[in-house]
This record gives structure tokens, C-alpha cells and sequence, in this order.
């Protein structure tokens, strides 16, 4: 069965600091583009950072570059969201998603993070 399941959400002050994990079963994580999006309170889903199956390129929105890092441990089928410096912009529901180069995409059950004082 797949499985993508998220920990490391919960509150934090602003500057403060979380590590997001999705632990991945049931499929060969290591051929899957890994994807962390968020969701605001009415706001569009955003891509937040991306972490690409082969080459490991990444990418990042332009409001968490610098302060968030995407990685990925094969060997653990994790792929990992570590954020700092978090702002008050930065609450949101956070989904990470798994997506081949064939017709299959998978999606975590979400986290929150909340950052406020």
C-alpha cells in the first residue's frame, strides 16, 4: 500500500525554527520527484520546494529561498523540509507529494505548521 506520512509540523515562534518529514512506502521512492507545497487559509496552494528523482536538483519558491532546504535520504525513503528563520507567512498546511515520470502522483495527509508568537 502507499504511503506518504508527514511529521515534524507543529507551533513555533517567528524566527524560530521546524523540520518537516515524509516517509515514504509501497513504491520505489528513489525514481520520484519529491515535492513539499503548503496551503494557506484562503490562499491557493503554493509549491514550496521540489527535489528532483535523478539529478537531486532542487527548487524553491522565492519566499522561502535562503531560509528553507529540501533533501532527500533514499536509504531512510524520506524526503525532508527543513525551515528557519519562519515568518507569521509561512502557517499553513503543508502537503508533500510524490510524482514519477509516468502517470503516478501521491500526496501526504498534510501537517500544520504554525508560526506566531
Amino acid at each position: 500500500q502507499v504511503q506518504l506520512v508527514q511529521s515534524g509540523g507543529g507551533l513555533v515562534q517567528p524566527g524560530g525554527s521546524l523540520r518537516l518529514s515524509c516517509a515514504a512506502s509501497g513504491f520505489t521512492f528513489s525514481s520520484y520527484d519529491m515535492t513539499w507545497y503548503r496551503q494557506a487559509p484562503g490562499k491557493e496552494r503554493e509549491l514550496v520546494a521540489a527535489i528532483t528523482a535523478i539529478a537531486r536538483s532542487t527548487n524553491y519558491a522565492d519566499s522561502v529561498k535562503g531560509r528553507f532546504t529540501i533533501s532527500r535520504d533514499n536509504a531512510k525513503n524520506t524526503v525532508y523540509l527543513q525551515m528557519n528563520s519562519l515568518k507569521p507567512e509561512d502557517t499553513a498546511v503543508y502537503y508533500c507529494n510524490a510524482k514519477s515520470r509516468g502517470p503516478y502522483a501521491f500526496w501526504g495527509q498534510g501537517t500544520q505548521v504554525t508560526v506566531s508568537s
